[in-house]
């Protein structure tokens, strides 16, 4: 199996989308800061996933995930637990 997830970070509450065939050993890299991309803004939780037979199906799904169009797919699919836990607005620079 292949895996496409998201988390948010506990820290500043936004979201990494990342790929794995072994999920519970990369979910354990990120919350043990192993992870380049994650470890300066954990601590994660897990809030979404999905799971493919094709790892060319899973990588075209991420990549599809992190464009607008599948962030927009994410806020709407999560929006109960997004209403509890919002997404921070970056500052904007003037």
């Amino acid at each position: 199996m292949f895996y496409v997830y998201v988390l948010q970070s506990d820290s500043d509450d936004g979201l990494y989308i990342g790929f794995s065939s072994d999920l519970r050993r990369r979910l354990s890299e990120h919350k043990e800061g192993k992870a380049f991309a994650t470890s300066y803004r954990g601590p994660w939780q897990l809030i979404y996933y999905e799971a493919y037979l094709e790892k060319e199906d899973a990588l075209g799904r991420e990549r599809y995930l992190k464009s607008g169009g599948g962030r927009r797919f994410l806020k709407a699919q999560l929006r109960h637990h997004l209403a509890k836990h919002p997404l921070r607005q970056s500052p904007r620079k003037a």
